[in-house]
């Protein structure tokens, strides 16, 4: 089975039809999608979901363009919200320097402080990291991440840089829609790099829709493009991919 380890089916583009696109899932043979919070105000609909279906797992955490709402007493109501069974990683946390850099200093201090909750609870982080792999990787190993784990979601780092998150980190990475776009080189060859045992799948819904769905709203559905495009990189057949993937996934995850 398919499992979609990075998903955000309480966006606001799943209002009319998330019931309904859920309930089909399984028969199209997803039967696992981690949902990934961004702030607070999103977790108790990230445990809602996952309530309400047997599939759906989630995470907490604040992403970093959302830092501004981790107002006093944010990792409380998150060590709070982490204590539901359903809940499997910390999440999404990380850097993003692409829209902005004002916010470089508090990014990276509510980055470290969620690093050290996942340590705490020994829950596996999901790490956004965009335009900032310097400060992630400095910031990942200056908190001992390698205690906790976790996944590196919709990877966009070299593969020199592969080695060092899965020995040095303990880390897993995930590729999405991505590495089926055109001119894709970068993240096709880091997903050629990736050992097998370190391996994910991830939509990022309702964004990153693969070719040929691209421009479209993404949804887990699509990961057989995905899944197609890792088993040509790599060699293999298209269900070895998804098997691996789905292991590994529950691994991490704890599932």
């Amino acid at each position: 089975m398919i499992f979609d380890t990075h998903a955000h089916y309480t966006d606001e583009r799943f209002d009319t039809d998330r019931d309904e696109l859920l309930r089909s899932m399984q028969k199209n043979n997803v039967g696992l999608i981690l949902n990934a919070a961004s702030n607070l105000e999103e977790m108790p609909k990230i445990i809602d979901l996952a309530e309400r279906y047997p599939f759906i797992y989630g995470a907490v955490g604040i992403h970093p363009s959302d830092v501004a709402t981790a107002t006093d007493g944010y990792l409380d109501k998150i060590r709070e919200y982490a204590k539901h069974s359903k809940i499997k990683a910390i999440g999404e946390i990380g850097l993003d320097y692409y829209w902005t850099t004002d916010t470089k200093e508090q990014q990276q201090k509510i980055f470290a402080e969620q690093i050290e909750l996942a340590r705490e609870l020994m829950l596996p982080v999901i790490i956004h990291d965009r335009e900032a792999h310097a400060d992630t990787y400095r910031i990942l190993k200056e908190n001992k991440v390698w205690e906790c784990g976790g996944v590196y979601h919709c990877y966009s780092g070299s593969a020199e840089m592969v080695e060092q998150i899965v020995n040095e980190l303990n880390m897993y990475i995930a590729f999405g829609g991505t590495v089926t776009f055109k001119n894709a080189h970068k993240p096709c060859e880091s997903a050629k790099a990736v050992p097998s045992d370190r391996l994910l799948i991830e939509t990022d819904s309702p964004y990153l829709a693969p070719t040929p769905y691209r421009g479209k709203r993404n949804s887990s559905l699509y990961l057989t493009s995905v899944i197609d495009k890792l088993a040509e990189l790599r060699g293999v057949t298209a269900e070895e991919i998804e098997n691996i993937t789905e292991q590994n996934g529950r691994k991490l995850f704890n599932i």
